[in-house]
């Protein structure tokens, strides 16, 4: 269910200077990828309105234009429904990217979530006097020239206003690519794995991968598959895990031991296990870092990596494990931190992403850090919900699972306050007006 009426009859888009100002019904959200579509699912399902700023021109944008090919959702699909729908039974028990934009679009089809796609926000800042937010976003159409002249581009510039808002934007919206030394020197390519789609086309060639996480280990694995010499770059200790334990998810298995077990028991488990299936990981260049694996993911954020046939090829030497890049030399070269150099013909650095809600939001009520991941003392009880009005949804760094549980929590108390607004107001809507704004 969406909602929005244009303050003072204005249209919603103007080309002009001044932003057009949009009063809407219901909270703002921020982002449509998985969260911010289970926050307005849900809202939908409580009966009240919102609107969907989305800067891409779809759903899902980390999903549909950042993966590669072969992804597959790394935990089991009951563990990645989003609240209100189950997946589809007849998909795998571990989807594929396809599989699950397929999901995500009949989620927000089923739900009425129709965004407002190429908004991209670049302040939210709240209005203590209105008790407003006030959230401005540009959006861009290009006109044909006349005459075969040069096409024009348009910016325009509108703020919504809502006393609630939902920072929806994720953890994973903006690349991270490190910087390192002589990169304008390497004559070989250089991308960031959100750019990477297959090996087929690296058949072949010798390719410096940095990162170990589970998209490294991933496209190592792809590239191994496609004929190239892949070469993983190590910087620091990870965990390997095998995907599953005695037939089951080691993720399941892990959250029913945390029932009744301390999390370092639970460490000690899953490390045992791990040991007797996958074998001594630090003999191969992977050295396990002193910290469990759920104990380090709840300190850190850093998952644990989930094997799904990378291990076999770093075992048989055809995925190369390498020390951490110190700098680019000339020509193909890479110089490494223990004095080494190899020469390759491309470098992917599977290095990441990270939250932009630093750039926008100008009042975070103390909900984020200066590089926008969730405080750590907010983590338990009500940490989704800030002061005047402001939530945050899929910032737990507990997946899709947490995205749903946030979801539910912010939208059942959205639909608290927006019903009170209602009740309040005299006939006709609720009692915020255009002279507010």
């Amino acid at each position: 269910m969406q909602g929005q009426q244009d303050a003072g009859g204005s249209p919603k888009h103007q080309e002009s200077s001044a932003a057009a100002a949009c009063l809407v019904r219901g909270p703002i959200i921020v982002g449509a990828g998985p969260s911010g579509l289970a926050v307005a699912a849900t809202l939908s399902q409580h009966a009240v309105p919102f609107t969907v700023l989305e800067r891409s021109d779809g759903i899902a944008d980390l999903w549909t234009n950042r993966t590669y090919d072969r992804l597959r959702l790394h935990l089991p699909k009951v563990f990645c429904e989003l609240p209100h729908a189950r997946f589809p039974a007849d998909f795998p028990t571990y989807p594929t990217k396809h599989d699950f934009l397929r999901y995500l679009r009949s989620y927000a089809a089923r739900f009425d979530v129709s965004p407002l796609f190429g908004r991209t926000v670049t302040r939210a800042r709240y209005d203590a006097d209105a008790s407003l937010w006030r959230v401005t976003a540009v959006s861009s159409s290009t006109s044909a020239a006349a005459d075969g002249g040069v096409a024009t581009t348009t910016e325009t510039e509108t703020e919504y206003v809502s006393p609630w808002l939902v920072v929806a934007s994720g953890e994973n919206a903006e690349v991270v690519v490190p910087t390192v030394k002589g990169r304008e020197r390497f004559a070989g390519e250089v991308l960031h794995s959100s750019a990477y789609r297959s090996g087929e086309r690296f058949k072949g060639m010798r390719v410096l991968v940095v990162g170990c996480g589970n998209s490294g280990m991933e496209m190592c694995l792809d590239l191994c598959e496609h004929g190239a010499m892949p070469f993983m770059s190590v910087r620091s200790g990870v965990h390997v895990l095998p995907r599953e334990m005695f037939g089951a998810s080691t993720f399941g298995i892990a959250m029913k031991l945390l029932r009744w077990l301390p999390i370092k028991l639970v460490d000690r488990l899953l490390l045992l296990v791990a040991k007797m299936i996958l074998g001594d990981t630090e003999k191969h260049g992977l050295r396990r870092p002193k910290l469990g694996p759920l104990e380090i993911k709840n300190i850190a954020g850093k998952s644990p990596v989930l094997d799904v046939g990378a291990w076999s090829f770093i075992k048989s030497g055809n995925i190369k494990i390498v020390p951490e890049v110190e700098s680019f030399t000339g020509g193909n070269g890479v110089r490494f931190v223990d004095g080494n150099e190899m020469a390759f013909d491309a470098v992917i650095f599977a290095t990441g992403y990270r939250s932009n809600v630093p750039f926008w939001l100008k009042d975070d009520g103390e909900l984020f850090t200066e590089d926008g991941k969730a405080k750590a003392e907010q983590a338990s009880g009500d940490w989704w919900r800030g002061p005047n009005g402001l939530y945050r949804v899929g910032f737990s760094g507990r997946g899709l699972l947490g995205s749903g549980a946030d979801a539910l929590r912010a939208a059942a108390d959205i639909a608290g306050r927006w019903q009170a607004e209602v009740t309040a107001a005299p006939a006709g809507g609720a009692k915020i007006s255009s002279s507010s704004v």
